[in-house]
This record gives structure tokens, sequence and C-alpha cells, in this order.
């Protein structure tokens, strides 16, 4: 037997349960993985909340993001990958001790990489990494602006923005997300909530507008940063983490000849599975050269899923959250 968090209604993490449940024997082309590590995302609370685009049918297991190592394979798989340390990406199947996935969906991590870092690296930095080299085709020596500096995403793309050679601002609402951004390599900061806000971003872009938004915030920092875009600029919409859906006027794009830029790295995974497979493989190189650090905050064991949860939601804890399973 196996434990895992099964959701039977939507809702607040205090009415999820950990409950017993059998260990499932991986089918063709699928894999059996022994969970070492989730990471736990604000979507993934609001996914287990009903409160996401995405609906998974009931009952399911919240996460999406983990890693382990891998304790069988089904028909087509080659039995060389049992053993093998891996991280997952996949709807539903992460607060487990055990998890049955696609083989597609699980990669071999680097030797040096812990498996906390490991279950927060791949959903935060191929969003970041895809937003900025085929989506917004960041060149060397652009300014980057980071909405939600001090989130999953946020602190991914300044890491591999820097990587590429740009030039980063991070936008964040606290003196502790501030600094993380600043950890992660920005050139500078200014404070989401200040009243001269698109002035503060000209001033530390040294009078000129940016080049690139990264934007997985929405509501009602959308509009301010799409009127800080120089010519040719590009804002990319990742999320909405800010709670509502932003609305443009779309003479801005025409007066700035700039583009409004949609990222959806699961629909870009179905779509171009090879791309997206690249990226991660240039990822995981950019990791062991040094350029990329998870920002793991705090770890909880899985007893304390709830708490890791709620903290997962408040939005305020700069850095990622994990549960450990072993």
């Amino acid at each position: 037997m196996s434990r895992a968090v099964i959701i039977h209604a939507f809702g607040d993490p205090s009415t999820f349960m950990l409950e017993d449940r059998a260990v499932e024997a991986p089918g063709p082309g699928k894999i059996a993985i022994r969970i070492h590590a989730a990471g736990i995302s604000f979507v993934d609370v609001l996914v287990a909340a009903g409160e996401y685009q995405l609906k998974p049918p009931l009952p399911f297991i919240p996460g999406s993001e983990f890693a382990g190592v891998i304790t069988a394979v089904g028909e087509g798989v080659d039995p060389a990958r049992i053993g093998e340390r891996v991280l997952g990406s996949a709807f539903g199947a992460a607060i487990a001790e055990d998890t049955v996935i696609p083989a597609k969906l699980a990669a071999p991590i680097p030797d040096g990489m812990r498996f906390e870092e490991a279950a927060v690296f791949r959903v935060s930095y191929a969003t970041a990494y895809h937003a900025l080299v085929q989506r917004g085709t960041l060149k060397a020596g652009e300014t980057v602006l980071v909405l939600g500096a001090g989130g999953a995403v946020g602190y991914a793309a300044i890491e591999v923005a820097k990587a590429l050679g740009a030039v980063v601002i991070g936008s964040a609402s606290t003196d502790a997300k501030r600094a993380l951004a600043m950890q992660a390599g920005a050139d500078a900061t200014v404070d989401s909530r200040s009243e001269s806000w698109r002035d503060d971003v000209k001033a530390a872009n040294h009078g000129k507008p940016v080049d690139v938004v990264i934007d997985p915030v929405g509501g009602s920092a959308t509009e301010p940063a799409f009127r800080s875009l120089a010519w040719n600029g590009r804002l990319l919409v990742i999320g909405f983490a800010g709670g509502s859906i932003a609305k443009l006027p779309v003479n801005l794009a025409l007066l700035k000849g700039a583009s409004l830029i949609g990222v959806d790295v699961r629909q870009f995974g179905e779509y171009e599975p090879e791309l997206a497979a690249a990226n991660v493989t240039a990822l995981f190189a950019l990791y062991e050269a040094g350029h990329l650090h998870p920002p793991v905050a705090k770890t909880y064991p899985l007893d304390d899923f709830v708490a890791a949860m709620v903290e997962a939601r408040s939005g305020e804890t700069a850095g990622r959250i994990v549960l450990t399973m072993r």
C-alpha cells in the first residue's frame, strides 16, 4: 500500500485527507515512480479548490511536479530505466508516495540536483525558457521586466534571462521577494505597489522603456506594464496570479508596434513535444553550468500537506514550497 492525498470534492486543503491505496503496476509506455519530493504551487492549490480554468475529473491527486526514482516500467519502456532519478510533470500525480505516469513525462535529472530542487524545476523553468526563447525571441542586451519576480515563474525568468544575456528588472510586492529577485540575478528591482511604478521602472532602465515583459500576474499589473514597452516590445502573458484577467486597450499595440503574446507551456508540450524536450535539455545544461538555482524556501513532510498548501496559496513566501515523502 502507498499513501496519497485524494480529492473527492474541490475545496479547501483542510477538507482533503491522506488515504491508503494499492500501488498500480505501470501499463504499456508507463513507469512507476517512488516519489521523494513534490512541489506545491499557487496554481496547484487553485486547481484543488476548483478555481482554475482546467478542472480535472474527480477524484484526483493534487500537485503537478515531483521527483523520485523509477521502480518499475511497463511494456515498451527500457528496463534499464529502473533506478533512474527523474523529475516528472503531470496533473493528478504529485502529492503521493508513489505514482504511475507516461514514461515521456519523466526526465533524468543531473547527478548534482537534489530531489527537492528537481521537484520545482521543470514547470517554472520550462515556462520561463519557452516564454523568452520561442515566444519572446529574446536577444542578448535587451531589457526584460519580470512581474511577480518573487514567484516561481518570475524567479526562473530572471535566471534564464540573465543566462541569455539580458538586462533584468524585477517587480515584486515585498522586501523579501525583491531580495529574492536580486539573489536570482536581477540588475534592479521595483516595488509593484509603488504609486510611481512606471516611473520607477523607467528609472531602473536608465530612462528607457523595456523590450520584454514577463507577466504571470495579470489584473491591474498588465496595462501599465504594456505601456512601459519600447517599440517592437513584447508582453508575454503567462498567468493571472493577481486574481483577474486584464483588459487591454488594443490601440496601445498599434501605437507601440508592440505584441501581446500568449505562453501556454502545457499545450506547447502537446503540439511541439520534440522542441519542448530540447528545452529541458538546454535547461539542464544551464543548471550544470551554474546559472540556475531552484529556490526551495521551505519543506514540509507529507503529513503536513495542509499547511504546505495553505502557505502556497497565501503567496507570501519568497521561494518554493516542497513536500518531502521520505
